[in-house]
């Protein structure tokens, strides 16, 4: 359901939301952001350190992560609990509050995970 025109269409009364990007219902999307990419066997994690925009608060960002839910979720999870910090998945990013880049310099590369940063 490609337009032609330059005219993006948003809403529809006939099918509701329509995506911005490939122009099908919202619910029927075919746009590869949604699509799980699959795991590299050597993944690279960019370390970086930032407290803008968040009240002076330090936050640990790990950057570079493929764009896999599952994937993502889990090893938040496993980092969460190794460091005893809280912390967030957005996007295709891990943010862990405090500053903790020393310590997953350590961590990252015993699970197999090359560390820039």
């Amino acid at each position: 359901m490609t337009r032609p025109d330059p005219v993006r269409l948003v809403y529809s009364t006939g099918v509701g939301r329509v995506c911005a990007t490939c122009g099908w219902p919202s619910d029927q999307c075919k746009c590869s952001s949604k699509e799980e990419e699959k795991i590299p066997s050597k993944v690279v994690v960019k370390l970086r350190l930032e407290s803008k925009g968040r009240g002076g608060k330090t936050v640990t960002v790990l950057d570079g992560l493929p764009r896999n839910s599952d994937f993502l979720e889990g090893l938040a999870k496993e980092l969460k609990k190794a460091l005893g910090t809280g912390g967030s998945v957005a996007d295709a990013t891990i943010e862990l509050q405090g500053e903790w880049r020393e310590r997953l310099r350590v961590l990252l590369p015993s699970k197999g995970f090359l560390v820039k940063g």
